[in-house]
């Protein structure tokens, strides 16, 4: 009976292992052909479409991508935007968050239930009222723009609210004994246990401002204001036949964003395990 279930567990393991190899291999297939289409010729990719290793490897791509155009300063625009908007969200969602399960007020149910109900909403909805607000307050055509309406979102809270929710009350009652105020109790208590929720949301709202294209699209102008996404288009469209070239330029721009999956591999897994929990 024991060898029974020893056999059942093994087969059972190996075809999950199957099943992951499968999905990872798809998953992984098409930006392995994109890293090493980058390393090709242009004349090579039309030739030998279906070769996947290229036959002479060349780094025409990657340098026709940096001289010919501002690569590093749509690298460094996107930066700018994405790292300031990930500090701002984790900060306001852990705050909002923490107020929302820790403290009493009135008409909290229904505030919370209205932040959430924002998220329903399609962006296309709210582009022309938003364009026109940017507009107004004059930071169009500026990285302002990108950044000033991301500095909130409704999923962040609603993520560090369930995080709270799970932290014993008492903990915060201990600390109001001794002394510890509202903030105190935040830097010092909350802070380091939402850690796996800090990780996981910075990873979500790095990658959402990272490869946004639509919203740079409709508030910049300027050339040397654009974000990688955007320029990427740019790019393709003012090398349309230099294929290697485009590749290249998306290599470079998917490297800082799995750099970023890599190191924070424990806390994203950690914070999507508890997610999938609740």
């Amino acid at each position: 009976m024991k060898g029974r279930w020893d056999k059942t567990a093994l087969g059972k393991q190996v075809a999950a292992l199957t099943v992951l190899i499968t999905v990872s291999v798809f998953v992984v297939a098409p930006y392995g052909w994109m890293l090493l289409t980058s390393f090709k010729s242009t004349r090579e990719i039309m030739q030998n479409p279906g070769k996947l290793l290229p036959i002479d490897w060349t780094w025409s791509g990657y340098v026709t991508v940096v001289t010919k155009s501002p690569f590093f300063s749509w690298l460094v625009n996107s930066a700018i935007v994405s790292i300031t908007v990930t500090v701002a969200v984790v900060f306001t969602s852990t705050l909002a968050g923490y107020v929302f399960s820790k403290f009493k007020f009135k008409g909290k149910t229904a505030l919370f239930w209205l932040l959430l109900a924002t998220m329903m909403v399609p962006y296309q909805i709210m582009m022309i009222p938003q364009f026109l607000i940017i507009n107004e307050i004059r930071i169009y055509d500026t990285l302002w723009a990108l950044i000033v309406p991301e500095l909130v979102t409704a999923f962040g809270i609603y993520l560090c609210r369930q995080f709270c929710d799970d932290i014993p009350d008492s903990l915060c009652e201990a600390a109001v004994i001794d002394g510890a105020g509202p903030f105190k109790i935040y830097r010092m208590i909350m802070l380091p246990l939402l850690k796996p929720c800090i990780g996981a949301l910075s990873i979500f709202t790095f990658l959402g401002i990272w490869n946004e294209y639509l919203k740079p699209l409709i508030m910049l102008n300027e050339v040397k204001r654009m974000t990688l996404p955007l320029a990427l288009a740019f790019f393709s469209d003012a090398h349309t036949r230099d294929i290697g070239a485009i590749m290249s330029a998306s290599a470079l721009i998917m490297l800082p964003a799995t750099a970023l999956l890599l190191v924070l591999q424990k806390q994203f897994i950690k914070g999507i395990a508890i997610t999938g929990i609740k």
